[in-house]
């Protein structure tokens, strides 16, 4: 398992706790009462680190390489019911974003979302979940089938932002995330957003209009990253961790901005410490959030989204 730096002192303390409990297979001596010692210990340093994180850790954690990624979330959610969809019907296939149908229960849902890659090779094809122009058109042909077909649609947002690259501008980077916007806001069927690891930009506003837009506890969500924020403000990246508190871009701040409407709990230590558990908290929340919206009609769906949206950045003076 991969540390973090703030992590240092949970990784000696389970060194050593593997340390006693090969002592006490190895050897005739009694170490039982050493590593209960060495055991609550370590839980209750656990709890302290992750009890306290800053929003910069916090940062950390949604990068960690182990965290659960988009489909790693929808082969827990669906099994072998994931159908994966390609095309933009236009360009190419973007492998930065994946979609498809897939079944949670008896309940048929469209899925889409940024995939990154999990090691160099993976993260060259899959762009570093950075989506291309078509990513975005392709994610809209199918949220817009999923319309057709009365099917509701779930996002999974995990970006550091869209690709920033000549050729994604020469193909309409800035057009395909507005008209993204758009759409999804008057579409007639229930989406669910959420913010798995990185949402990042306009790379993440391209699949993040919903009626209900969640969060997990470790991710974050901003207009742009705490190092890109850092090297305008300050020329260097060194202020990061400043720029990430002043950003205001973790799960609380957010769900207090109202800028979402939830925050989905990660287990201690991180959504990679344990997957299952990660997993089953993003399917309650999916299943419970479509359960308050499925039986509102086409028309209030779209009112009371657009009417979310247009109250954002509203205050009385």
């Amino acid at each position: 398992m991969e540390y973090l730096e703030f992590e240092l002192p949970i990784k000696e303390l389970q060194e050593q706790l593997e340390k006693c409990q090969i002592i006490g297979e190895e050897s005739e001596v009694d170490v039982t009462e050493t590593c209960k010692k060495i055991e609550k210990k370590l839980a209750q340093t656990k709890k302290d680190i992750y009890k306290n994180l800053t929003a910069w850790q916090r940062v950390q954690l949604s990068r960690h390489p182990d965290r659960p990624y988009t489909l790693d979330h929808i082969k827990a959610l669906c099994g072998d019911s994931f159908l994966e969809l390609h095309g933009d019907r236009n360009v190419k296939d973007d492998k930065a974003m994946i979609g498809g149908l897939g079944k949670i229960g008896d309940q048929t849902y469209m899925f889409v979302g940024q995939q990154k890659g999990y090691n160099t090779k993976t993260r060259q094809y899959r762009n570093f979940g950075m989506s291309n122009p078509e990513g975005y058109r392709k994610a809209l042909r199918l949220m817009k089938s999923a319309e057709k077909f009365g099917i509701p649609i779930v996002t999974l947002i995990d970006t550091p932002g869209a690709y920033p690259g000549l050729e994604a501008e020469e193909r309409g980077q800035g057009e395909a995330i507005a008209r993204n916007i758009l759409e999804m806001s008057r579409l007639k069927v229930p989406i669910i957003a959420i913010v798995i690891g990185e949402g990042a930009s306009g790379g993440a506003l391209g699949i993040g209009v919903g009626d209900r837009v969640l969060m997990l506890e470790n991710a974050w969500y901003s207009v742009i990253s705490p190092e890109n924020c850092s090297s305008i403000l300050w020329r260097s990246w060194d202020q990061k961790e400043q720029a990430a508190e002043a950003l205001k871009l973790t799960a609380t701040d957010a769900k207090k901005l109202k800028v979402v409407d939830g925050i989905i709990k990660e287990p201690l230590g991180g959504a990679h410490s344990d997957r299952e558990a990660t997993f089953l908290a993003v399917k309650k929340a999916i299943e419970s959030n479509y359960e308050e919206l499925k039986n509102l009609s086409p028309k209030d769906l779209v009112t009371q989204r657009m009417d979310k949206y247009l109250s954002m950045g509203v205050f009385k003076g």
